[in-house]
């Protein structure tokens, strides 16, 4: 190589090398920042992408048996909580509940009938204390004269009869009034057994009637629908299912290794396929299952064989979602999420040890139903309770507290 070779090629060589030199500085530059990184925020942070959005799907189950003679919701309806979704044929249960009204309002006469009874046995008692005691005052009247001999011992004699059968019938009214009172003893007509049997038999037919319709107990979507008009039904039978999507949450899968400092409380920020990285939810660790997904499968694995292969276990993570963003931005229940949770905090319990001292989800569709039981049991007594007034107020109370109003 000549000396013009050689000057041509220095140039190249040295921008060649600088090159390097700052590809090289790059890399240590990006190795330095993912180290601090790493030191400062990616070591306590654990992900993964096994996980899935999850939620409660609350069954529609009749409680008595019917025929269906209306659906009024189909799949992928809202509906709300209260709102019906299945009717069935009232006929029989409406009959069974008028005959259990006719028996309390019978049964109400009828221990009327024996108070008045009572009282008028009571009456009796007096009135044969007042004979026994003139019987002893005829006596009494008698007896000198009869010793004197102005009076025949015959009279006498009849005078000590009267006084016997007095006192025979006093005894009589007096034992059939214990009779009677043993029957109404510290009870009023509300609380006397006889009706409050035949008060519960109405409450078990309202509600029998009442629950020909079937309401949704709480808000959602409607799916899982298999029943048709014209089905017999019989109770705990599944018709459909409502999906409540603000009761969502995400189960999120983590390898055995990541749980070391996994926490309760931790906050976690999640991505949603469905939204892309554009949209971050953010949630906190709720719970720790209390097994890995294997163990709870309907076939358990079984290891002790020759031929074992070490798995590596998850155990499901639930993560739970801030309400405001899921009405914001709506999830499905099965969608895949990316969940990032900050162990920064690693102070907390493992698990929670704090039990609920009130009900994790509640409706309150159903609570109606013995009111309005309440109220038409005592619309019937106050009707058949000799009370004009009263009456008239249980006639009205009863035409406002019809059962299952407008169902059918």
């Amino acid at each position: 190589m000549n000396e013009n070779d050689k000057a041509a090629a220095t140039p190249t060589n040295g921008r060649r090398k600088r090159l390097l030199w700052l590809l090289f500085g790059l890399f240590l530059a990006v190795g330095v920042g993912y180290g601090i990184y790493w030191a400062l925020v990616g070591r306590y942070v654990e992900s993964t992408d096994d996980a899935y959005v999850a939620g409660n799907l609350v069954p529609i189950t009749p409680q008595v048996y019917g025929t269906v003679l209306s659906i009024d919701a189909d799949n992928t309806d809202y509906v709300k909580a209260g709102q019906t979704l299945v009717g069935l044929d009232p006929a029989d249960s409406r009959i069974a509940l008028e005959q259990a009204e006719a028996a309390l309002a019978r049964s109400v006469r009828q221990v009327r009938n024996l108070m008045a009874t009572t009282a008028q046995i009571e009456a009796s008692v007096a009135l044969r204390k007042t004979d026994l005691a003139r019987a002893r005052e005829d006596l009494a009247r008698r007896a000198p004269l009869a010793g004197s001999g102005a009076l025949p011992a015959e009279e006498l004699q009849h005078a000590r009869d009267a006084v016997a059968s007095s006192k025979a019938a006093l005894d009589v009214a007096e034992r059939q009034l214990a009779a009677h009172r043993t029957l109404i003893d510290h009870t009023t007509v509300e609380t006397h057994p006889d009706v409050q049997s035949a008060a519960a038999r109405v409450r078990a037919a309202y509600l029998a009637y009442a629950r020909t319709v079937l309401p949704a107990p709480v808000s959602g979507i409607v799916d899982k629908r298999n029943v048709q008009v014209g089905q017999r039904v019989s109770p705990g039978m599944p018709l459909m299912a409502v999906i409540p999507l603000d009761q969502l949450w995400v189960d999120a899968n983590f390898k055995e290794e990541q749980l070391l400092d996994l926490r309760v409380g931790q906050p976690a920020t999640l991505t949603a396929d469905v939204y892309g990285g554009e949209v971050k939810f953010h949630g906190r660790v709720a719970g720790f299952g209390a097994g890995t997904g294997s163990a709870f499968a309907l076939l358990p694995p079984q290891n002790a064989t020759g031929n074992w292969i070490k798995v590596v276990q998850r155990v499901p993570v639930r993560i739970a979602l801030d309400p405001a963003e899921i009405t914001r931005h709506p999830l499905r229940l099965g969608l895949s999420m990316q969940v990032d949770v900050d162990t920064h905090q690693r102070g907390g319990a493992r698990q929670s040890a704090s039990t609920s001292t009130r009900p994790t989800y509640r409706t309150k569709v159903f609570h109606s139903l013995t009111e309005l039981a309440d109220q038409r049991i005592a619309a019937i007594i106050a009707a058949n309770g000799g009370n004009a007034a009263a009456a008239l107020r249980a006639e009205k109370a009863a035409e406002a507290v019809q059962p299952a109003p407008g169902a059918h």
